[in-house]
C-alpha cells in the first residue's frame, strides 16, 4: 500500500510544470533573439562554448529535484500498516489562539520568548503524552476554522502546531465563544466516547459570550480545560517583519496586552475543567491529571510504522539531483565538441 500524510500538498507539483513551461518560453526566446543576429547555424559557430544540450539537462535535473522535494512534504507512506486495534482513549480538540497578541512576550521581558512558540512546546509535550487518544486543531483569533479534524496521527499534528502563525485568521481580535463552539463541532457524533477541549490562550476576549459557550460544552459532556500564555504584568506587540518596532494605538502609543486569568478561570469552571498557566513547572501535569478524569471509551486506532515513512527516500534523490546539477556545467564537453547527435553527415 502507499499513500501521503498529506495529500493536498501535492499540488505543488504544477510548480514543476510551470518551471518547465517557462524555460520552454525562454528557450523559444532565444532562439528568436538568436536568428535576429542572422543564420542559426553562423551565429552557433560564433559561441563555440556554448552547448546546446546541457541547459535542457539542468532544467531536467531541477524539475526533477523539486517534484522530489514537494513529494517530501506530502509525506509518502508505503508498506504494512499496523494492524487495526481497539484501544481506550478521549478524543481532544486542541483550539490555539493565533491573534496578534499571542506574538508579544509570554513572561515580563518584552524580549522573552513569545507567546505563540510557548504554546506549541506546551502542546508538543502534552500530544506525546496522548498516547491512544485522537486530537484535532482549531485556530482562531476573530474568527475560528478547524485546522486538523481528529486524527491519531500525531506527527501530522505536530506538523501542524509549528506552522501556526496569526496571518492565517484575517479577521484578528480573540473569540473565545467562536473558538470553544468550532472545537464543539469538531468531534465525532459517537455519545460514548468522553470528549475534551484544550483552549490555550492569553484569554483576551473581544467578543462574544465565551463563558455559556464553556456551560453549553460542559452540557454536552465536554470538558474545557484553559492554557493560559503571557504575564499579569504586560507586553508589547511585536509587528511581524519588523525587528524591534511595536503595534500602537491611533494616538501614537505602544500597546501592551495582558493576560487574563480571571476570565481564564471563569472558562474552566462552566466548562468543567482546569486552568493551568503555560509558564507554571506542573502545567502538563495538571492537564493530563485532569483530562485522566475522563472514563475512556473504546475505538478503533491505526497508525503507521515508523518505518513506513518513505520521504527520507525522496529528500535523498533531491539531494542527488542537486548536486548533480551543480556538476554540469552549462558549456560544451570539450572532447564532445565536433559531435552532432541530431544530423546525419552526407557520406561522399
Amino acid at each position: 500500500m502507499f499513500d501521503f500524510a498529506n495529500p493536498h500538498l501535492l499540488y505543488l507539483l504544477l510548480t514543476c510544470v510551470g518551471a518547465a513551461v517557462l524555460y520552454a518560453l525562454a528557450r523559444a526566446s532565444r532562439r528568436r533573439k538568436l536568428r535576429s543576429f542572422g543564420r542559426p547555424e553562423v551565429v552557433e559557430t560564433l559561441m563555440p562554448e556554448a552547448s546546446r544540450y546541457k541547459p535542457t539537462i539542468k532544467i531536467v535535473l531541477e524539475v526533477l529535484a523539486l517534484a522530489a522535494l514537494v513529494i517530501v512534504l506530502a509525506r509518502p507512506r508505503a508498506g504494512q500498516k499496523e494492524e487495526e486495534a481497539r484501544v481506550d482513549g478521549i478524543e481532544v480538540m486542541i483550539a490555539f489562539d493565533v491573534s496578534n497578541s499571542m506574538l508579544a512576550s509570554a513572561s515580563d521581558d518584552p524580549q522573552g520568548i513569545s507567546r505563540l512558540d510557548r504554546s506549541r512546546l506546551v502542546l508538543e509535550k502534552l500530544i506525546d503524552r496522548l498516547h491512544n487518544d485522537k486530537v484535532g486543531l482549531v485556530v482562531f483569533a476573530g474568527d475560528a476554522k478547524t485546522q486538523l479534524p481528529l486524527t491519531t496521527d500525531f506527527y501530522s499534528a505536530k506538523m501542524y502546531l509549528s506552522e501556526l502563525e496569526p496571518g492565517m485568521i484575517a479577521n484578528q481580535g480573540t473569540d473565545l465563544n467562536t473558538a470553544i463552539n468550532m472545537a464543539m463541532n469538531g468531534f465525532s457524533p459517537d455519545e460514548d466516547t468522553r470528549k475534551a477541549i484544550i483552549l490555550i490562550t492569553d484569554s483576551e476576549n473581544h467578543e462574544g459570550d465565551a463563558i455559556e459557550a464553556a456551560k453549553l460544552a460542559k452540557e454536552n459532556n465536554i470538558q474545557v480545560n484553559i492554557v493560559g500564555v503571557g504575564s499579569a504584568k504586560g507586553a508589547p506587540i511585536p509587528v511581524p517583519g519588523r525587528k524591534g518596532e511595536y503595534m500602537r494605538d491611533m494616538q501614537g502609543n505602544v500597546v501592551t496586552t495582558t493576560i487574563n486569568e480571571e476570565l481564564a478561570r471563569q472558562l474552566a469552571d462552566a466548562g468543567g475543567g482546569v486552568y493551568v498557566n503555560a509558564a507554571s513547572s506542573s502545567a502538563l501535569e495538571d492537564l493530563e491529571s485532569q483530562l485522566d478524569t475522563l472514563e475512556k471509551s473504546e475505538f478503533n486506532r491505526v497508525s503507521y510504522k515508523a518505518g513506513a515513512e518513505q520521504f527520507p527516500t525522496f529528500a535523498w534523490i533531491a539531494l542527488i539531483l542537486l548536486v548533480i546539477d551543480l556538476l554540469v556545467l552549462e558549456r560544451k564537453i570539450g572532447w564532445l565538441t565536433n559531435i552532432n547527435f541530431f544530423t546525419k553527415t552526407d557520406k561522399k
